[in-house]
């Protein structure tokens, strides 16, 4: 524990007004200390004085290589609650003769935003000010009111640009936080910033999964049956717990296996079902959060039965999108602006490229993307062009389409490389930039958008363009290397890289 001594060591530093004891909330901030000085600086510096003790208190079993294993393990031996089954998918894999099996994995990960957590909040006789960016203001100021025994109608709420949400300012416990700290000085506008590493530990991750796919095919390589089954935490119910909306909080949760049965393709017979999991690693929504992963696991899986079938992995998507034209449509587009089946000269380096394409439906947009890489003499994978094509109804403003698709591979070739966090001892290993690494500049690649021409209502565009990207590098790296990379991040093994 925090000696008293300590705790007076640090109310007596440069500009410490006071180090309160905050009890925690339901937001899912939990129990800390907190210093409250004239500057951000200076209460970081008598705060840095009490982690040690604090973290000390931490310290628990709880790791990710664990909380993994116990994932794969319910893979293989629970059946989970089905979300979408026709055709008799099961019986028409157990009685075919030909199948592909495959499991895929995605790891935990931050949100990691431009801005941390941050939330000014004063208090007075007639209620709270709160300023702050958040992606649900009605639920800041409810959990202000909560904390300060106020109503609802006594706080306001000052929206601010999110510096970076991404479904971590779904969450309000920074906001609750603040708002315990400020019930301490009324009358003075207290502003909350967490550092890096606070935000790095302390955010609500998006679960890991594991999935397994099996599939039944015919004498010509044709689909017959697709049974899916995955395992992870669910990130909106937990989330539905923590802000108490209490219609999500029992119940299936669909984010944890959206991107396995809302795709176009045409799969005469399929089976999804996903068990939920628990775990210490608190979790949340993740940018496009079931999309993110499972369109990486879906995809992987649709290349992986083209060459099972010997066939172009592009015309064997077509192939299952007659009955989509909307589809079909994007497909080719991507096909035809990428270049898909030509040459590609050598990378820069002199060392080969190759061509990995992968779609993906969610958010009531269709995007496609087809990815150029190559290997660099490390066995690093190396992304020099994409090109995207997306159909997301009337396109309002194409600007703002190509700039969220290009935001979103850039998001996700930064997790689909790099992304990965690990809890060990009860905390987590990742801390700051330097090892949780988004995309560096000179990393990004070439990227175009090409928008299908669409008069229908318009759809989602924020979130569609980050699933397909992973996918379509993995199958890139196959067609290059012929290694089979079914976990993120993506990472050659080094038999194969030299």
């Amino acid at each position: 524990a925090v000696s008293d001594t300590q705790m007076q060591q640090c109310r007596t530093m440069p500009g410490v007004r006071a180090v309160i004891a905050l009890p925690g909330s339901r937001y899912g901030d939990p129990p800390a200390l907190a210093v409250v000085a004239n500057s951000w600086w200076q209460a970081r510096k008598a705060a840095n004085t009490l982690t040690a003790a604090v973290a000390s208190q931490q310290a628990s079993a709880v790791s990710t290589v664990t909380v993994l294993q116990d994932i794969r393990n319910t893979v293989q031996n629970d059946d989970g609650l089905p979300v979408r089954f026709y055709g008799g998918a099961k019986k028409v894999l157990a009685a075919s003769a030909r199948t592909v099996d495959a499991t895929y994995e995605a790891p935990f990960l931050a949100h990691a935003t431009m801005e941390p957590m941050n939330a000014t909040v004063r208090v007075s006789n007639e209620g709270a000010d709160v300023w702050t960016g958040t992606q649900v203001p009605t639920y800041a100021r409810a959990a202000v009111a909560h904390v300060l025994g106020l109503d609802d109608e006594q706080v306001t709420v000052h929206q601010h640009i999110l510096g970076g949400g991404f479904g971590r300012r779904l969450d309000v416990d920074y906001i609750a936080q603040a708002a315990a700290i400020a019930k301490s000085a009324p009358g003075l506008p207290v502003q909350v910033i967490w550092s890096r590493e606070d935000d790095m530990r302390h955010d609500f991750y998006r679960p890991a999964t594991v999935s397994r796919l099996r599939a039944s095919l015919d004498d010509s390589g044709r689909i017959t049956a697709v049974v899916s089954h995955s395992a992870g935490q669910a990130p909106f119910k937990s989330y539905s717990n923590r802000v108490g909306l209490r219609l999500t909080q029992t119940g299936p949760d669909r984010t944890t296996t959206e991107g396995t049965w809302d795709q176009p393709y045409a799969f005469p017979a399929l089976h999804a079902s996903h068990s939920e999991t628990e775990s210490a690693i608190p979790v949340g929504s993740w940018r496009s959060v079931g999309h993110s992963h499972h369109a990486f696991f879906v995809e992987s899986f649709i290349d992986e039965l083209a060459v099972a079938a010997k066939q172009d992995p592009a015309a064997y998507r077509a192939a299952m999108l007659q009955s989509h034209p909307r589809a079909l449509r994007v497909l080719q587009l991507a096909v035809e602006k990428s270049g898909w089946g030509t040459p590609l000269e050598p990378a820069a380096d002199g060392r080969p490229r190759a061509r990995g394409i992968a779609l993906h439906a969610g958010f009531g947009s269709i995007v496609a993307e087809v990815a150029e890489v190559s290997l660099a003499t490390d066995g690093r994978i190396r992304v020099h062009r994409v090109v995207a094509a997306v159909d997301c109804g009337i396109p309002v403003n194409p600007n703002i389409i190509a700039q969220q698709i290009e935001s979103g591979i850039i998001d996700g070739l930064s997790v689909a490389l790099n992304g990965e966090l690990m809890v060990d001892g009860g905390t987590t290993r990742q801390s700051n930039f330097h090892d949780y690494q988004l995309l560096r500049i000179d990393e990004c690649p070439v990227i175009e958008t090409h928008i299908v021409p669409n008069l229908d209502v318009p759809s989602g565009i924020g979130e569609t363009g980050l699933p397909p990207i992973a996918p379509a590098v993995a199958n890139a790296v196959y067609t290059l290397t012929g290694a089979r990379l079914r976990s993120l991040p993506l990472r050659m093994p080094k038999e194969a890289a030299s």
